[in-house]
C-alpha cells in the first residue's frame, strides 16, 4: 500500500452464506445492538440508502442471524447521525510540511484532495464542502483536480466544491469574475471567496451574490468579521438570496465590544445567514486568532455549524479534520452541552450544506456514525473506534486496541498480565 494511503474499509460482519430467510440481501444492512443517545439499545435496518426500520434489540431478526441480512454487531457502540464537514480546503490539504512552494499540478491536487477526504471520512464525515482557489496561478486546474477527486469518491462520500477567486473588483477583477463564472459552469456547486483581501470588499460581495443569483448557487464567504459595518452590509445584501449564504470563520466577532457583537449577531440572524466556526483553528484566507462567539450567535438565533478548516496545511500544520474534535472543543471551551456541540458538526453542518436531516428513525437517510462508548460525552472525550455508514453501507472502519505490559501496579490491582482492551 502506498505511504499515506488509507486502507480500504473492512467488510461488515455477516452471519454466513445463509440465514433463516435465505441468502443475505446485499442491499440490506442490519446494525445490531446499537445504543442511542436516549439510552435505548436497538437494531437498525438499512435499505436503499435509507433507514428502513428501528426496533428493540433482537426485534428485527432472529438472534445471531439478524433475519438473514448482512449485519454489523454494534454492541458497545453509540450510534449517531453522521457528521458533515462544512469547511475544508481540498487544494492545500496535507501540504504543511512541504519543502518549497505548494504544488498545484492537477495530479498532486487530486491525490491530496482524495487522501484528505478519506481521512475525514474515516473520522465520520460522509459529506464535505471543499473550498478551492480559482484564477491567479491556479487557473481552473486545482478545481478540475478536485472535481476528479469528487468523482473518484462517489459511493464513499459526497464532496462538493466552492470556487474561491481572489480579486473580483476593478481592472484586475474582470479576469477573476470570468474565471468564477467558468468555475460554476465546470461544476463548482457553491460560489465563494474572501472579500477581506479585495480592495473593495463590498463590491466583491456584490459580484459573488450576482453570480450566485445567476446560477442559483449557495454562497460561502471567508471573512474574519472584524468590521461590524461590513458584516452588516453583507447581511443586508444576502438577506433575500436563496438557497442561502454562509460566512466563516468569523473569529473577529469574538474581539468586538460586546454591544457591537450582539448587534451584528442580530443582523446575521435576521438575514438568515449561517456562520461556520472553526474551533480547531487555522483557515487559509482568514487572518487573526480566535473562534466566533458561538453562544452569542446561537442566542441571537443564528444557525451556527462547526467545521475543521485547515487539514495539515500552512494555516494549521497539525489540523486533524476530525468533527468529533471540533465538537469536543465546543463543549470544553465554549460551554456547550455535548448534544449541542455534536449537533453543530452533524445536524447544523448538514443544514449548512443543504443536505436533508438525519435521525436514527425510519425514513431518514442512512448516514450514520457508530463510536465505541455508551454516552455522547465519553465519545467526544475519547472516540478512537468508529464505523461509518454512507448510503446504507459501511464505508470506513477504525479499530484501536490498547495494551499494557506487566507492571507492579497491574499486579497490585489484580489486572490481567499484559492487559488488552479496545479503545473507545
Amino acid at each position: 500500500m502506498p505511504p499515506g494511503q488509507s486502507p480500504p474499509p473492512h467488510p461488515p460482519s455477516s452471519p454466513g452464506p445463509s440465514g433463516p430467510s435465505g441468502p443475505p440481501d446485499p442491499d440490506t444492512l442490519l446494525l445490531c445492538g446499537a445504543r442511542l443517545t436516549d439510552g435505548r439499545t436497538v437494531d437498525v435496518r438499512l435499505a436503499g440508502g435509507r433507514i428502513e426500520a428501528v426496533g428493540t434489540a433482537g426485534s428485527l431478526g432472529a438472534a445471531g442471524a439478524c433475519g438473514g441480512a448482512v449485519s454489523v454487531d454494534l454492541g458497545g457502540y453509540l450510534l449517531l447521525p453522521a457528521p458533515a464537514e462544512p469547511h475544508a480546503h481540498a487544494d492545500t490539504a496535507l501540504t504543511g510540511d512541504t519543502d518549497g512552494p505548494v504544488s498545484y499540478e492537477p495530479e498532486d491536487v487530486q491525490r491530496r484532495a482524495t487522501e484528505a477526504a478519506l481521512l475525514q471520512l474515516g473520522h465520520g464525515a460522509t459529506a464535505l464542502r471543499a473550498h478551492v482557489r480559482v484564477g491567479d496561478v491556479q487557473g481552473l486546474g486545482a478545481l478540475t483536480a478536485v472535481l476528479r477527486a469528487r468523482r473518484a469518491l462517489r459511493g464513499l462520500a459526497e464532496l462538493t466544491t466552492v470556487a474561491v477567486p481572489r480579486v473580483l473588483t476593478g481592472a484586475a477583477g474582470a479576469d477573476g469574475l470570468a474565471v468564477l463564472r467558468d468555475a460554476v459552469k465546470m461544476g463548482a456547486c457553491v460560489v465563494g471567496g474572501c472579500p477581506d483581501v479585495d480592495p473593495d470588499p463590498t463590491g466583491y460581495v456584490e459580484a459573488v451574490l450576482e453570480v450566485a443569483s445567476e446560477h442559483g448557487c449557495p454562497v460561502d464567504l471567508h471573512t474574519d468579521a472584524t468590521d461590524p459595518a461590513r458584516l452588516a452590509r453583507i447581511a443586508a445584501m444576502a438577506g433575500g438570496l436563496r438557497p442561502g449564504v454562509t460566512l466563516s470563520p468569523c473569529g473577529g466577532l469574538a474581539r468586538l465590544p460586546a454591544e457591537a457583537a450582539a448587534r451584528t449577531a442580530d443582523q446575521l440572524a435576521a438575514a438568515g445567514v449561517t456562520v461556520v466556526c472553526l474551533p480547531q483553528g487555522g483557515c487559509a484566507g482568514a487572518e487573526g486568532p480566535g473562534t466566533a462567539p458561538v453562544r452569542l450567535l446561537r442566542a441571537a438565533g443564528v444557525r451556527v455549524a462547526a467545521g475543521s478548516g485547515a487539514l495539515r496545511d500552512v494555516s494549521n500544520p497539525v489540523g486533524r479534520g476530525d468533527p468529533l474534535e471540533a465538537a469536543y472543543l465546543l463543549a470544553s471551551r465554549h460551554g456547550l452541552r455535548p448534544e449541542e456541540a455534536y449537533g453543530m458538526v452533524s445536524a447544523s453542518a448538514r443544514a449548512a450544506l443543504g443536505l436533508p436531516e438525519v435521525r436514527v428513525e425510519a425514513g431518514f437517510p442512512a448516514e450514520l456514525l457508530a463510536v465505541r462508548g455508551d454516552r455522547l460525552a465519553g465519545a467526544l472525550s475519547l472516540a478512537y473506534s468508529r464505523i461509518v455508514v454512507h448510503r446504507g453501507r459501511v464505508v470506513a472502519r477504525t479499530s484501536a486496541l490498547r495494551e499494557f505490559c506487566d507492571s507492579a501496579a497491574s499486579v497490585e490491582l489484580g489486572l490481567p498480565r499484559q492487559g488488552r482492551s479496545e479503545l473507545s
